[in-house]
């Protein structure tokens, strides 16, 4: 089914910097090849990599180092230079993961276990959120417009002055989260009182509309409605947008996906998955009335669900899944047309990073392409049942069990035929290994690639690593 391109608004990439930071480098050749396929702007939230300074240094990552201010200025000149626009994301209530894990700043959490939601109580908590704030907006020279974040505040509510502010007669969780949201916004308008702001729906999707209407947020901010899923409810979002209009809220912006949304440890895209969320989009903005005001839709590209989980797709094995989402957008569906477009600008036969098969040479159409083919490779091999499952195997369950290995007591011609299979396939993983981390040391800092390897490869070469180490043990006992 064909519905209408997407309407006019920009078309934002969101750059998720809170896991697997790219090298400058890296990260102006993907601005580059974003431009190309058509974005007009970058969401970026840098989280841990911005260089705060002064009482906020503690913030800056220690396992990569954050981006100097000359990076994250030339990052922006860049990306001016190729007409984008950069609207920075910092988090100001939920998912302040980054901040409050800091021993320092525990004490501004609305509960002791829940190390993402602000204490909103807490005036030295709205500086603190207002500084980082005030850090971003001088080092990003112009800017227009900001996101707030607000998504996701888990336990609201929860904490002891919560409680005794929730104590008075009509007072709600939802007046708590507004009431702070407010008072940023607020603090935002008056520090820079030309800047647009954006936060995300979630918290207020279940608010009534007199609720909304007396929020105080009308005028002051634009809601970001997101929904990364491929099944994504057509009427229930359009009528969430028309209830956010209805209540003054008339400029809004939708939030897909094209990487980091299908599972919290997902290695390669499913490009399918989030072309399917954005046909879903395209059907939600041909339903709209001429009253909802688009303004633009956020392409997000997560790292990590949050700031302590562990790393989602790396930008290279979603590059085909982003340009889909985006030809997708503008021709309002995913055509012979659009699918020309994308195989030809990105070199590659088929837009299913797992079955793409190259068509050109040069490696400047498709940054990373290497590294995306490296990692389907070694990805298909680590999932491969023969590896997966070793221990399960007939014969080591047959001659090297648990029982046989503790005894050892084993039959040698038998054990010597697992213990030479089992190290043929940690050679071959190995060499594979290598190669991934060549390039991908390329792209991305170091400490990347170490977490990348110890959660992707690590938990697979570990048992087999024990089977050849308990093996040989058994082997000296019974071979002279």
């Amino acid at each position: 089914m064909s519905c209408p391109p997407w309407p006019k608004g920009k078309k934002v990439v969101h750059l998720d910097l809170k896991g697997a930071p790219p090298r400058v480098e890296y990260l102006h050749r993907l601005i580059e090849l974003f431009s190309e396929l058509g974005v007009d702007g970058l969401l970026v939230e840098y989280e841990d990599v911005f260089p705060y300074d002064g009482e906020l240094k503690l913030l800056q990552a220690t396992a990569q180092p954050a981006y100097s201010r000359d990076e994250v200025l030339s990052m922006q000149e860049f990306a001016r230079s190729k007409g984008m626009e950069v609207i920075p994301l910092v988090q100001t209530f939920g998912h302040m993961e980054f901040v409050l894990k800091h021993r320092s700043m525990w004490h501004l959490r609305e509960v002791a276990h829940c190390v993402g939601t602000l204490n909103p109580h807490r005036e030295e908590g709205v500086k603190v959120v207002m500084e980082m704030l005030r850090q971003v907006v001088e080092l990003h020279p112009g800017l227009s417009t900001l996101h707030i974040g607000a998504d996701e505040v888990y336990m609201l509510g929860e904490g002891e002055e919560s409680k005794l502010w929730l104590a008075s007669p009509g007072r709600t969780v939802e007046q708590l989260f507004l009431s702070h949201v407010t008072k940023v916004a607020r603090a935002v308008k008056e520090a820079w009182p030309h800047m647009t702001i954006i936060m995300w729906d979630d918290m207020m999707r279940g608010m009534s509309l007199d609720t909304l209407k007396a929020s105080g947020l009308v005028g002051l901010v634009q809601p970001m409605l997101w929904d990364y899923t491929p099944n994504l409810d057509v009427s229930q979002t359009v009528s969430l947008l028309e209830k956010y209009c209805s209540a003054g809220m008339a400029d809004l912006w939708a939030a897909s996906s094209f990487k980091g949304s299908t599972s919290v440890y997902t290695c390669v895209t499913s490009t399918q998955r989030h072309l399917d969320n954005h046909l879903q989009w395209l059907k939600v903005a041909a339903s709209l009335s001429p009253a909802v005001n688009i303004k633009g839709i956020a392409i997000t590209g997560w790292q990590r669900y949050d700031h302590l989980s562990v790393l989602c797709e790396l930008i290279p094995v979603a590059i085909p899944s982003l340009a889909v989402c985006l030809q997708t957008l503008l021709h309002g569906q995913f055509s012979a047309e659009a699918q020309s477009k994308v195989t030809g600008k990105l070199g590659i036969s088929s837009v299913e990073v797992e079955t793409m098969e190259m068509t050109c040479v040069a490696d400047t159409v498709f940054p990373g392409r290497r590294l995306a083919e490296l990692i389907v490779e070694l990805s298909a091999l680590l999932n491969s049942e023969d590896i997966r499952f070793f221990e399960n195997s007939m014969f080591v369950r047959g001659w090297f069990s648990p029982y046989q290995r503790q005894r050892k007591t084993v039959t040698p011609l038998i054990t010597m035929q697992i213990h030479n299979q089992a190290s043929l396939y940690l050679a071959t993983i190995q060499q594979k290994v290598e190669a991934v981390r060549e390039e991908m040391a390329s792209l991305y800092p170091d400490s990347t690639v170490q977490e990348w390897i110890e959660e992707h490869v690590s938990p697979v070469t570990a048992p087999l690593q024990r089977i050849t180490e308990d093996l040989a043990a058994c082997l000296k006992e019974m071979v002279p």
